[in-house]
């Protein structure tokens, strides 16, 4: 995408969705509690974050000594156009913190935070980012949901760790849905599935379903939002807890009766439901997309995605004697790990 369509993306406020800091401690405590030295001594870039706005440089720049950082970056993007000849709208930023007591206070903290104008308009692919993503340790940032698959892409040429906020439906992507299968990538602890993050947004933004104001300031839920990452956390290996499938076929309460037909262009089960899965079933199973938020690659192995061996999407027939097809929504294929707990 280039820089024109970038700023009509911000220009539009259809891509500015503020992170509040609940959300970023309650993810990274996850991290912390997995591994309380994660952050030692890294050096912790947040693209697209101007600490006016941005909670994401607020909170580590607060944590800057309880994580032990070595060194924390924040780069903003310049929305206005290059007609404006302010340097404050076409130029963007870098802001740094590192272990100097600037301000005397015997702490490092937000107001140690030293900045200078990029020569650019700090767009993430820009040369300037990408020396700073380069001397990085972990990427840490909520970029804009449009441009997801690209910033994501950029990140892994970097072979960095990273932790950001995007669409669930990304998995759906040719070049992202392998990452997971690979388990390069996988799902953060926090989804919105439940409601339960709420992002700031501007007050000309949109009217849309799922806002509210408080304390003046308005917000909206992304349903399905969530944290992609791959830095390890300790609920990524907490197994499932499942029944058998003699057991599921009696005690699943679930509205839809559980059933397990065969695909007809995959050789392989449907389970309708993730808490549905069987125990005893070692063939492969088609499961909802809410399955990644369970994933653990401990007990599951992840086959392919969506298509049957046609290269068309898995169907099913109801029965033989009512034998019209059902194509279920985004399956993902999986099958218990060799090594996994059953």
């Amino acid at each position: 995408m280039t820089n024109t369509n970038l700023s009509n993306a911000k220009k539009a406020k259809n891509d500015e969705f503020y992170t509040q800091w609940g959300d970023i401690e309650k993810e990274m405590n996850v991290y912390l509690e997995f591994n309380p030295d994660v952050f030692r001594d890294k050096t912790i870039l947040l693209p697209c974050d101007d600490p006016e706005w941005s909670n994401f440089t607020k909170y580590f720049a607060h944590n800057f000594n309880n994580f032990g950082l070595k060194k924390l970056i924040s780069t903003s993007y310049a929305h206005a156009s290059e007609q404006i000849e302010t340097k404050t709208k076409i130029k963007g930023k870098v802001f740094t913190l590192e272990a100097k007591d600037i301000n005397k206070r015997s702490e490092i903290d937000i107001d140690d935070l030293e900045f200078e104008y990029l020569s650019d308009d700090g767009d993430f692919r820009s040369e300037e980012v990408k020396k700073l993503r380069d001397e990085a340790d972990i990427i840490i940032t909520n970029p804009p949901f449009s441009l997801f698959r690209e910033f994501l892409a950029w990140i892994m040429e970097s072979d960095k760790e990273f932790c950001i906020i995007g669409n669930m439906n990304a998995v759906t992507y040719k070049d992202v849905f392998p990452l997971i299968a690979r388990n390069q990538m996988w799902l953060g602890v926090t989804r919105t599935g439940s409601g339960s993050m709420w992002f700031r947004v501007d007050g000309n933004f949109p009217v849309k379903t799922g806002q509210k104001w408080e304390e003046g300031k308005r917000y909206q839920t992304i349903g399905n939002s969530a944290w992609f990452t791959n830095i390890d956390h300790g609920r990524r290996h907490q197994p499932l807890n499942l029944m058998t499938r003699k057991d599921n076929l009696k005690f699943n309460n679930h509205k839809g009766k559980v059933t397990y037909p065969e695909y007809d262009n995959y050789d392989a089960i449907e389970v309708p439901y993730v808490d549905a899965i069987p125990s005893d079933y070692d063939g492969v199973m088609g499961v909802p997309i809410g399955f990644l938020g369970k994933y653990n690659p401990d007990q599951f192995e992840i086959v392919s995605f969506r298509k049957g061996k046609d290269g068309k999407d898995l169907v099913y027939s109801l029965s033989r004697v009512q034998p019209s097809r059902v194509q279920p929504y985004l399956r993902i294929l999986i099958k218990h790990s060799d090594t996994g707990t059953h």
